[in-house]
């Protein structure tokens, strides 16, 4: 049976086509990352030969991933970000920062030398087919689809900014869809649907000029005569994006727009050591999981939030609480017997565990999304980012509670930590949610795998949109509804006119038989 299996799996990758792909993924948040490397070893299990240049190489090797290159960082946000520095980045203007600290700063690394010897001397044997690179703020990087000539697949860790829709001539409807960037439901009332409308367009500005300087990096580091960074941003061909249906409601979309929400959570090659395994098992009246992510250290935070943190983690005694912790010793003594600290957590594996009560989290898409994919309910306490809209978003699907840090008590604490743990309507609005979330066709990974193959076989635009050969009026159909609109005025000019020249016809005519009459 096991000789079968083995003959099985080699006729597969004999009969498939094994494609050379660069993955182009240069920001530095790691949260963003693990999307992206679950992507590249999707592809690499399938047989594809992956190289990939990001700033996270692999701790352990796997097939066919291979880091090309391994690009330096100014900053290791890693585990790392400082409640002070978090202040920085909520009152720096999101398209703004994005644009420059995400986009601008990263495109300096245009010059890196690894990276200027793959310009000036890309492989040939075999030569790449594709390139899969991050669409958020560093776009310089598309570049690289027109010095290979191959198809350009860009890839979200969110939903797409108000800036990216363009990008494949999709049509977000603000009508109805609420942008990325506030926290609107999409049955919007007048004042909210403008709001959001000019919120969108602000944004898309603000971003394009911002980043219009990466047009002046490209014309320094790779070519005087390369393209303006608005027409490389028009050359990908689809966009893997990390939204759901069951989550982001609905919304149009072009078929250059591919839903690959929770294509990050597996459980390959994820570890647990027996001591935790130990302490979850015996967590028999439950447990509860708190962590602000991969970036914001919660030992950082201000006295008095972290000793609200202490008493309420204190009054759900005898649950338990696991806590991540990045530098333990940095923390204030006095938690509570019922707490236990680890600096690092197989996240999965915890939010799979039956024993879990709830996941308290600052709202990041990826931990949340996680947790929908286990049925977990939350606690929210958003931090910055797109944090807020998220938490709001699973607020109205009825899964998670939301907290304000800025108003946090230990009695609203309790208040929402009691309701999220004991109340059975959240865990069951999760439930829904969660079967929701996993009933798709094929798998996200595979998905994803399928629609890159895809472009690979059928060219760069088997999936373009007509759109993107238009102007915004155009598409708005603005120049339609100014000819109806002279045609219509037209037409009651001549009416009018019409109906002067019958009148005066008239008049002129009674005026003559009344003459007539008197003689």
């Amino acid at each position: 049976m096991k000789l079968v299996s083995i003959l099985f799996v080699c006729a597969v990758f004999a009969t498939s086509d094994g494609y050379r792909i660069l993955g182009m993924f240069p920001y530095n948040g790691k949260s963003h990352f693990i999307m992206f490397e679950h992507l590249m070893k999707a592809l690499a299990r399938k047989g594809h030969q992956v190289d990939v240049i990001s700033t996270f190489p692999l701790k352990k090797p796997y097939p066919n991933y291979n880091d090309l290159i391994v690009l330096p960082t100014a900053r290791d946000f890693m585990n790392n970000m400082t409640y002070d520095e978090m202040h920085n980045m909520i009152r720096a203007s999101s398209a703004f920062a994005v644009a420059t600290m995400t986009g601008n700063d990263i495109c300096e690394n245009l010059k890196y030398p690894k990276f200027q010897e793959l310009i000036r001397n890309p492989p040939k044997d075999p030569p790449y087919d594709v390139v899969i690179m991050e669409v958020f703020g560093a776009h310089c990087y598309a570049i690289l689809g027109d010095i290979l000539k191959v198809p350009l697949i860009g890839a979200s860790s969110s939903k797409l900014y108000p800036w990216h829709h363009d990008y494949i001539g999709n049509p977000p409807n603000y009508a109805y869809q609420p942008n990325n960037l506030i926290s609107y439901p999409n049955n919007m009332n007048f004042w909210q649907r403008t709001y959001n409308f000019l919120s969108a367009v602000q944004s898309q500005y603000q971003f394009n000029s911002a980043s219009s300087l990466q047009t002046d990096m490209l014309r320094k580091y790779v070519s005087p005569d390369a393209p303006d960074i608005r027409e490389l941003e028009k050359k990908f061909s689809m966009i893997l994006v990390n939204s759901h249906i069951s989550m982001n409601g609905i919304r149009d979309m072009t078929p250059a727009y591919i839903e690959v929400g929770g294509l990050h959570v597996q459980e390959e090659g994820v570890e647990i050591s027996p001591s935790l395994e130990k302490w979850m098992n015996e967590s028999t009246q439950g447990f509860v999981y708190f962590t602000f992510g991969s970036m914001v250290k919660i030992e950082s935070m201000p006295r008095h939030y972290l000793e609200i943190f202490y008493k309420s983690l204190a009054n759900i005694a005898p649950i338990r609480v696991l806590l991540k912790i990045a530098k333990p010793d940095e923390l204030p003594p006095g938690l509570s017997s019922n707490v236990h600290v680890l600096t690092w957590l197989p996240q999965v594996k915890v939010l799979k565990h039956p024993n879990l009560k709830a996941f308290i989290t600052h709202g990041g898409l990826m931990g949340t999304q996680e947790a929908i994919h286990y049925g977990v309910p939350l606690l929210g306490i958003p931090l910055f980012a797109d944090q807020f809209t998220n938490i709001e978003t699973y607020v109205r699907l009825n899964i998670a509670i939301q907290l304000d840090l800025d108003t946090l008590t230990v009695e609203k604490m309790d208040e929402a930590l009691n309701a999220i743990v004991h109340d059975p309507k959240y865990r069951i609005a999760m439930k829904k949610v969660s079967e929701k979330f996993l009933d798709r066709p094929l798998s996200a990974a595979d998905t994803a795998v399928y629609w890159v193959e895809y472009i690979i076989r059928h060219g760069p635009n088997a999936l373009r949109s007509p759109a993107k050969d238009l102007a915004w009026w155009q598409l708005q159909m603005l120049d339609v509804y100014a000819f109806l609109l002279v045609i219509v005025i037209a037409a009651l000019y001549l009416f009018a006119t019409l109906v002067q020249f019958m009148f005066h016809l008239t008049s002129s005519s009674s005026k003559t038989s009344q003459k007539k009459k008197i003689n």
